[in-house]
Parts: structure tokens; sequence; C-alpha cells
């Protein structure tokens, strides 16, 4: 179901031209209809209901992320990019054998990456990761990675020879255990040394066992990878939270970046800087 409703409001100062990197709108299911493979359809949560949170938040920016739910029909996030024209981007789901045309009219769209996600039908398997990241690389455009985290030990010799740039969804999505010390993490902020690897502070509550509103178990590893790369660090809200049954308040996710940042000026590269370097804002 949607987040409940809510008029709390970030206790941060959100800098002018700060972005949402990762969110998902659906529906209303008339105009965009889901795929045949969804076996039960999620509730209308349109672009309207996100842009009142947009506004709670103070943020202007946004990164519309392709729900699984379409699979590789692109029209719902296309829609959401042009109504919040010049300050929404996307990220698609293409069919790995789509003509150039395509991809083409994607990214004159709006368009910036391409999602792989192997916990999930409707979005794009590793099996064919390096077939279609050199499609999009003409266009400049990332690969998005959300995974069970522990496979990033084996998937990061691969993730890391890629000719386009990686993003790591919800900080990979590691389990909690062993902290820092674990070696996924590790493998993480391999990919970080090379330069090209980007990394979504999002969904703590993914792997938190300690629960809202701060996550506190998963701060260790938020401050470890700004400070490893605070250049390459975005965050996302991840609104509607789809998955989740006890959905969090965004403020709050928001406000992590408080204890996790120790100055004004990662806190502007995180939510301004590195988005507009990476989507072209």
């Amino acid at each position: 179901m949607p987040p409940a409703p809510s008029s709390r409001r970030s206790r941060l100062t959100v800098p002018a031209g700060a972005c949402d990197c990762h969110m998902h709108v659906y529906g209303p299911a008339v105009r965009f209809p889901y795929a045949q493979s969804v076996k039960t359809s999620p509730p209308d949560v349109p672009l309207e209901a996100y842009l009142e949170l947009r506004q709670r938040l103070s943020l202007q920016r946004t990164v519309f992320v392709q729900p699984s739910a379409y699979g590789t029909d692109n029209a719902c996030v296309l829609d959401a990019i042009a109504r919040t024209a010049p300050n929404g981007r996307g990220i698609a789901v293409i069919d790995p054998a789509a003509p150039e045309a395509e991809i083409a009219r994607l990214h004159a769209a709006g368009m910036r990456g391409v999602r792989f996600h192997d916990m999930v039908a409707g979005c794009l398997p590793f099996d064919v990761l390096e077939p279609v990241a050199a499609r999009v690389r003409p266009h400049g455009w990332h690969v998005q990675v959300q995974l069970d985290g522990d496979g990033l030990v084996d998937l990061t010799p691969r993730l890391a020879t890629l000719p386009v740039d990686v993003v790591i969804d919800h900080m990979g999505r590691i389990p909690v255990e062993g902290g820092t010390e674990r070696a996924a993490f590790k493998s993480l902020l391999r990919l970080l040394d090379t330069g090209r690897c980007w990394i979504k502070l999002s969904a703590p509550y993914h792997v938190s066992r300690a629960g809202r509103p701060a996550y506190a178990d998963c701060a260790s590893r938020g401050r470890a990878l700004i400070r490893a790369a605070p250049e390459r660090m975005l965050w996302g809200s991840n609104w509607p939270h789809p998955s989740v049954r006890e959905k969090p308040d965004d403020v709050d996710l928001l406000d992590i970046l408080a204890d996790w940042t120790d100055d004004e000026v990662t806190l502007h590269r995180i939510l301004v800087d590195n988005p507009a370097a990476l989507f072209g804002f």
C-alpha cells in the first residue's frame, strides 16, 4: 500500500537543486497498464502524490526508476519525466534486442541509465549485463544494479570491467551482520576505488535490524561510504517503498544524511552536485 500521509518536515536545510535519485510512480492503471506477467497489480501511486512529498522534503529534482511491474514499457516513467521537465530524469528497462532508434528515443526523453535487478521479475538479469552495457555506452548511460548484497562478491569483477559507470542501489542491500568488515561491503569499497561506481544512500530498511527512524546499525557503513568517495554518493527516497509493509516516513530517511554527513559541503555534493553530474541536470 502507499505510504501514510504525513506533514512532518526535514530538520535539514535542504540546498536548492536537491535531487531524489531513486523513486517510483505507479499508474493510473487505466493509462499505464501493468505487464501481463504481473500477478497482483500495485495500487495507483501516481505522480501527483509524489510531488506533494517532494515539496514537503524541499527537493526540486527527481530520478524516476522504471518499476518492475511495467517490464520494458517505460511509458509511465516517460510521462513523469515530461511533466516535471526540466527537473526529471529516468532509469529505463529495455529489451536487450531493442533497436538503436528506441534507445535514442529514450535518451532524448530523459532516460540516463538501464536497470538490472536479480530479485524481481520485470528487470534485466545479469546474464545480459555486458552486451546491454555496450549498447548504452554511446549514449553516456550507466547501469543501475540491485541485488541480494552478498552477491556483490562474485559480481564485482564483472562490474569493474564494464565500459560504463555503475550505480549500486540501496547501499548494496548487504546484510548488516559483520558491519564494514563483511566481504560484500569490502567488495563495494573496491568498486568505489575504480572511480566509476556511484552508491545510493537509500532504503536502509531493507537490511536494518535496529529499525526506524534512524536505522542505527547502517550508520557506520553510510559514513564509511561517504568518507571513501563523497563525490560519488547519491540519496534516494525509494518512495513509495514497494515490497515494504511497514512504510517509513521519508523525512526520517532524509534526516539520516544529517547523522552520516559531517558538513554542508558534503551534503550539497550528495544532494545537488553529484546528481547533476551523473544525470545531466
